[in-house]
């Protein structure tokens, strides 16, 4: 039962998952959307407002994981059907591609992100065409541009993309999720937009996995697809409108406390 608001019973089971978050974090975005005028009413894991967004009708009751990279991080959500298991988050995004490829190569992080999005493909076995690509920002003791091979460029992407999907497979095993978990959902500017970073997915995670094919995600403005599905999953919540949450980092109230709390909230509102 989702919404068990209304039922009559002498007790009740409840399945829930507590999120932690960094203390100092958690203060420093209070203290910034205060500064703004804006309250702060609750915390969103970011994979969990996106899942009814990424994922279409058939893998909204799969084993799934979403791995949402964008330009400095990655999220990963893994859910079991309607149940979200586990959140986590990677230091590591497509600004860091970019990054690799501007001090390999010794160019402009602007060129470095063109080429990227011009060239990028996770692969080297999958190239047709080894081009040659003149590098217009390339510094050195002569002044002259310096031409690579687009086989170059791409060994650069392919390391940094490697990297990231194993430091993934890593968490996941470490939580002893893998077994869990049927198909993988990439989303997100930093990952989508490079050529087989799905079948790079799959090779070293040892999953299916496929870009996000969910129509709706195809309709919103990959800008703005983070707050559209936040302000979608929260007023789709039916509680979201008469029950508040807190930010609170006062340790004086145990956090047991807290959460028989928000139980009776939840249902008792």
């Amino acid at each position: 039962m989702e919404d068990p608001t209304g039922s009559h019973c002498s007790s009740f089971t409840l399945y829930a998952q507590i999120v932690l978050a960094d203390k100092v974090y958690i203060k420093k975005i209070t203290s910034i959307c205060k500064k703004a005028g804006i309250e702060i009413d609750g915390i969103v894991p970011i994979t969990l407002a996106e899942r009814n967004l990424v994922l279409d009708v058939a893998e909204l009751t799969d084993n799934v994981m979403i791995l949402d990279m964008g330009a400095g991080n990655t999220e990963i959500g893994v859910f079991r059907g309607n149940t979200f298991l586990y959140n986590a988050t990677l230091p590591l995004g497509g600004d860091n591609i970019t990054s690799d490829i501007a001090y390999v190569l010794n160019i402009s992080k602007e060129e470095a992100d063109k080429l990227k999005r011009q060239y990028g493909l996770a692969l080297k076995s999958f190239i047709d065409n080894d081009t040659n690509i003149s590098l217009t920002t390339y510094t050195s003791e002569d002044g002259k541009n310096k031409t690579i091979k687009s086989s170059d460029l791409v060994e650069i992407i392919e390391a940094r993309v490697e990297e990231i999907f194993s430091l993934v497979n890593k968490e996941i095993i470490a939580q002893g999720l893998k077994n869990n978990i049927n198909n993988v959902i990439l989303t997100g500017d930093g990952i989508t937009n490079i050529n087989k970073s799905d079948m790079a997915g799959k090779i070293i995670l040892n999953i299916p996995v496929k870009n996000s094919t969910s129509r709706l995600i195809t309709t919103i403005k990959s800008t703005y697809r983070t707050s559209y599905a936040l302000v979608r999953y929260i007023s789709s919540r039916s509680f979201s409108k008469t029950v508040s949450s807190t930010i609170d980092t006062n340790s004086e109230k145990s956090g047991l406390k807290k959460i028989i709390g928000k139980v009776r909230d939840f249902f008792y509102s």
